[in-house]
């Protein structure tokens, strides 16, 4: 049996990278929620902004503040961008699981032809700076991916609820042609949305980029389990995301301490399946 002080660090790791997958799948549960559209490009997008991040704040020695102030808005208008051809080119549901899985290979393809195969770190300043409470030890950047992923979620779920353009969205998603015989124009909606799930794979990226060593295959790591975090959480809930993400993180943590890392990734998916037996309205 391990010790008071693994089982407490295991449960701090598992709601620091259940940050990380909230953050992963914010994006993601928005798009296939309210637009309709598995959006694989979601995680290329993510790795395309950690390597970004890294090459400006890493490699050019930009402050990182300055580094995210350019990546996050430039993918807000990529993901505009792409939703404005998956508008011109009517890309279904199903149909979006092709093409975007084709974009995730183009966009790795890239990044290994400008950075390689080969890992990179993005080495700075607080990078392993930890806070010590007790005998446990919360990584500074890790505890900020994971106030950050919470803060979005919230934010993202009270804009949904209480202001006139979320209660469009909702409105659109529910029954677009209701909501267009109402004025609501589904396409600048469609636009908006699209940019913010993109700009959250931005900040997803640069958090990437300080938390972990990079490679182009890594976006397939998380691809699964992401997965799992959005279909437990409820499509388009992001307050349904982080607690996915954090019941997911935690349990895979507590998982490892206790057995196994090689038992960790059934944990999601064991929860996935169940949900799907169970309650297979989520999807």
């Amino acid at each position: 049996m391990p010790s008071a002080t693994l089982l407490g660090q295991s449960l701090l790791s598992g709601i620091f990278i259940g940050g990380l997958y909230a953050l992963l799948g914010l994006g993601l549960s928005l798009s296939w929620g309210y637009l309709k559209l598995i959006n694989l490009a979601h995680f290329a997008l993510a790795f395309l902004g950690a390597y970004l991040t890294y090459q400006l704040a890493g490699v050019a020695g930009m402050p990182i503040v300055a580094a995210v102030l350019i990546v996050v808005p430039a993918f807000f208008v990529l993901g505009v961008a792409m939703q404005m051809l998956f508008a011109r080119f009517a890309v279904g549901e199903f149909a979006s699981l092709l093409v975007t899985f084709g974009i995730t290979i183009i966009v790795e393809s890239a990044i290994q032809w400008f950075w390689t195969a080969d890992l990179r770190k993005f080495q700075f300043e607080f990078g392993t700076h930890s806070l010590q409470l007790g005998s446990l030890f919360i990584p500074v950047i890790e505890a900020l991916m994971f106030l950050v992923a919470a803060a979005l979620s919230f934010a993202t779920w009270a804009f949904l609820r209480f202001t006139p353009v979320g209660k469009a969205l909702r409105a659109s998603a529910e029954n677009p042609d209701i909501a267009a015989a109402f004025g609501v124009d589904h396409r600048r909606l469609a636009l908006m949305l699209s940019g913010a799930a993109a700009a959250f794979a931005g900040i997803a990226g640069a958090f990437i980029a300080m938390s972990y060593t990079l490679s182009p295959s890594q976006m397939f790591a998380w691809m699964g389990v992401v997965f799992a975090v959005v279909i437990l959480g409820g499509l388009g809930n992001p307050l349904g995301v982080l607690a996915a993400g954090l019941v997911i993180g935690i349990s895979e943590s507590l998982t490892m301490a206790v057995t196994a890392p090689t038992w960790a990734p059934l944990v999601s998916f064991t929860l996935l399946i169940l949900v799907l037996v169970f309650r297979p309205d989520r999807i």
